[in-house]
């Protein structure tokens, strides 16, 4: 599987779990900020109707117990009383005593003359016969006015309680003490930009807001028709967002506004959300996190196990084809060891028969005795061919001996000693001084040995150096021995095909691919290891690492059980 194969597997997997962990998440988050959004919204304006509904009942009390003074005053007191001098300053000192909300109190005759008043202002003798609130009270029995200007050129209500009846019928009127009653108002401002005020049918401020909005000027809210209970809603005053509470006054129409800011209103709900936000984005930075951990990790897992079975499965080829390859190397040596055998029998009767004739009667005697020595020459080196081939097929039971490795890599490059010097080939040696003999097969190592170096010599061609170095293994357990040249090297897609049967590098005709097949075959056989690789200076290296002792014929035996 290529590199990029696992990236996007990684990706996937991240993906799907990402997706199957977080949109439930946020589905779940969003339905619970929903639900709590909605929940504490109605709580919001349920609060709200409810403190415009008491505070509502507060101001009707408040006038209703005002109406309700002047008409006691009026029941328990004739008209002639408290026209009488003294007598109304006397009870409006009585009311004042009990109640600090009146500014002025005077009694009106049936013709709207102000026949005796008590307070600040000189309204004694003035006729209010031509005013509509004087007619209106004499008619329904009572009259709470709006906020005006009047007289006293200054904002102020009234109560007018109609006392008598018939044609004896006559006014208490009173002037509320604005002051007093818009503390009462005010006293529903919450927070820092909540508001209460009151206004008319006509949508003018009876009282002052808290922002610069005076009495008598417009609020700024739309006309509203009277409804019987609390209304809660949002809207937009003065170019704000307000949740806007109102209620109609039961005795006068007046209607109660209570504005509060949502974003103060909803500050909790805001910052549970904040919370919920932080606490659902370090979860999924969580998530995330070890998802993107998680993946990496199986991916990884996944692909050195995908490694593994790669190996084992070049392991198990690399196996196969030695195996089929010893089974054919088996079957050609027997095939060609026949006719060696007929070629050797029929060269020596050729050399028994010269034996018994006189030289000097034959012609080319000489040549063909040198002819007969020379098929026994090619004979014996094409045995030792099939020899080979035969030990390649685990034919041949390795052999232990008490090995010098320097001593066997000395007497190896004797033999390519010509060679190397036609080519004009330096062969280097770095034997280690003390180097412990091993025990192993000295023919097969010598073998091994013999067809590295002449891949080196071959590498190289001409005009270069082959090294041989010997040493110990790190772990004290094992010997190495390393051939190393100054040719091309190897081109590094072949380096894990090297070792394949019939894999060659060289030329075609040149070369069988068996050679190297062979060697990494015997070495393994051996208990060894035979790597090959590229130096740093380039060049191709081999190196053979061979146990100190116990693992040469008995490992060899073994190998061969298990193949």
């Amino acid at each position: 599987m290529a590199m990029q194969e696992y990236r996007r597997l990684r990706w996937q997997i991240t993906a799907t779990t990402l997706a199957f962990s977080l949109i439930p998440l946020l589905a779940m988050g969003y339905v619970i900020h929903g639900q709590f959004s909605t929940a504490y919204t109605e709580k919001v304006m349920t609060s709200m109707a409810s403190t415009v509904a008491n505070k509502r009942r507060s101001l009707d009390i408040f006038l209703d117990e005002r109406v309700a003074q002047l008409r006691t005053l009026g029941q328990t007191h004739s008209f002639a009383e408290l026209a009488a001098p003294g007598a109304l300053a006397a009870m409006f000192g009585v009311i004042q005593a009990n109640s600090r909300s009146y500014i002025d109190l005077g009694v009106i005759d049936a013709q709207g003359r102000h026949v005796a008043y008590v307070g600040p202002y000189k309204l004694a003798g003035v006729n209010y016969s031509a005013e509509q609130w004087f007619a209106e009270a004499m008619l329904k029995g009572q009259y709470l006015s709006d906020v005006f200007l009047g007289f006293r050129n200054f904002p102020h209500f009234i109560i007018a309680v109609r006392c008598g009846q018939g044609d004896e019928a006559w006014l208490l009127r009173a002037t509320i003490d604005s002051e007093v009653f818009n503390s009462l108002v005010q006293s529903l401002r919450t927070g820092r930009t909540g508001d209460a005020f009151l206004v008319n049918e006509a949508s003018l401020l009876q009282t002052p807001t808290r922002f610069g909005g005076n009495v008598l000027q417009e609020s700024g809210l739309p006309a509203v028709s009277l409804f019987h209970g609390e209304r809660v809603e949002e809207t937009t005053l003065r170019g704000q967002r307000l949740i806007t509470g109102q209620s109609w006054l039961t005795r006068t129409r007046w209607m109660l506004v209570v504005t509060e800011d949502p974003d103060e209103a909803m500050s909790p709900l805001f910052r549970t959300r904040s919370i919920g936000a932080l606490a659902m984005g370090v979860v999924a930075l969580m998530i995330v996190t070890g998802t993107v951990l998680t993946s990496r990790s199986m991916v990884a897992k996944l692909e050195a196990a995908d490694r593994e079975r790669a190996a084992l499965d070049a392991g198990l080829m690399q196996s196969a084809k030695m195996a089929a390859l010893g089974k054919l190397a088996a079957g050609v040596a027997h095939e060609i060891n026949n006719p060696l055998t007929l070629i050797m029998e029929s060269a020596g009767w050729i050399k028994d028969l010269l034996t018994e004739e006189n030289p000097e009667t034959i012609e080319n005697f000489t040549e063909i005795e040198s002819a007969v020595h020379k098929i026994e020459d090619h004979v014996e080196r094409a045995r030792a061919v099939t020899h080979r081939m035969l030990g390649f097929a685990r034919r041949m039971e390795p052999v232990e001996e008490d090995v010098d490795m320097n001593h066997v890599a000395e007497q190896t490059l004797s033999f390519l000693r010509s060679e190397a010097m036609h080519r004009d080939i330096a062969l280097r040696r770095d034997y280690a001084p003390d180097l412990p003999r091993i025990s192993t097969d000295t023919a097969q190592v010598q073998q091994v040995l013999l067809n590295i170096l002449e891949n080196a010599i071959d590498a190289v061609g001409r005009n270069g150096t082959v090294a041989v170095a010997t040493g110990r293994t790190e772990n004290g357990q094992g010997v190495w021995l390393r051939v190393s040249d100054t040719g091309p090297g190897i081109p590094e897609a072949y380096l894990s095909r090297i070792f394949d049967p019939f894999f060659t590098t060289k030329a075609p005709g040149e070369g069988t691919g068996l050679g190297l097949s062979i060697a990494y075959s015997i070495i393994r056989k051996l208990g060894g290891q035979l790597v090959a690789s590229n130096g740093p200076r380039g060049g191709a290296v081999f190196t053979i690492t061979l146990p100190l002792e116990g693992h040469g014929a008995g490992h060899a035996a073994r190998v061969a059980e298990e193949a």
